[in-house]
């Protein structure tokens, strides 16, 4: 071991090498980032070994980054990816060019789409998110206090328990896709006004696009309002995001995918 705490395979590329710590994520995972490189090293090795298969899977078919080295030890997963180019789609350009941003978006969201997905090595149907969501409800690994105001408490649900009650007895019809499973803007790389890829792979594979969709409108929404940032960028409507698509908003579908995400 070494003074990064990591294995010796990973210490021999790192080695030397400055970097930042990513503060931006919400997974609790540590992410260190190289000039070339990024390491994200996580607890839940299972995870990183289904998000190593996928990324493997999606070499050849989109962008994302390529496994330089994975190791795990003393229960923890330490996974080596090259660093990915351009600029996360929530960077200030964008941010203040928001038609060129939403069209980048939709051409992301096509772009999974039109993957073909017979050999996809990840099923990521309602059985499976439901299950894991019920896990973290059983262990109480919610945190209520990150969601959003109306989901928990007055005109809510009363608790998690209530919430996943809910969710496995409303289950919408299944549209399968290649679904990034977190398409929100500091995951999706942009370079000249165009994806260049994507990051934080742990949730892809065979889901329904309108996941996609609901977390993608949220995350422009609360990038664009301040909640995110902390910048308004006034005369912003999300809405915006169903035009580039072509496609007519199935707020069902939208809300009950937003508030499956509220117990992850």
């Amino acid at each position: 071991m070494n003074q990064l705490n990591v294995p010796a395979s990973i210490e021999a590329w790192i080695s030397g090498k400055s970097y930042e710590v990513d503060g931006m994520g919400m997974s609790g995972n540590q992410v260190l980032i190289f000039e070339d490189m990024v390491l994200k090293i996580e607890t839940n090795s299972e995870g990183a070994e289904k998000q190593i298969k996928i990324m493997q899977w999606l070499q050849d078919r989109v962008s994302v980054p390529k496994i330089l080295a994975h190791e795990v030890e003393n229960n923890k997963s330490y996974l080596l990816m090259s660093k990915m180019v351009g600029k996360m789609s929530c960077d200030i350009d964008y941010l203040e060019q928001p038609n060129i941003l939403l069209e980048a978006l939709a051409e992301g969201l096509k772009s999974l789409w039109e993957v073909d997905i017979i050999g996809c090595p990840c099923m990521r149907d309602l059985d499976t998110i439901l299950s894991e969501a019920r896990k973290r409800v059983e262990q109480e690994l919610v945190d209520i206090e990150d969601a959003e105001p109306t989901t928990f408490g007055e005109n809510g649900f009363n608790n998690p328990e209530e919430l996943l009650e809910w969710l496995e007895n409303n289950r919408p019809e299944f549209e399968p896709v290649l679904s990034h499973g977190d398409y929100c803007l500091p995951n999706i790389f942009l370079e000249d006004g165009h994806i260049k890829g994507y990051i934080d792979l742990g949730k892809t594979g065979i889901g329904d696009k309108w996941n996609d969709i609901a977390l993608c409108y949220r995350s422009l929404k609360h990038n664009f309002d301040g909640t995110y940032g902390g910048k308004v960028y006034a005369k912003f409507n999300p809405d915006m995001l169903f035009e580039k698509l072509a496609i007519k908003p199935n707020w069902e579908k939208i809300n009950y995918y937003l508030l499956l995400d509220e117990l992850f």
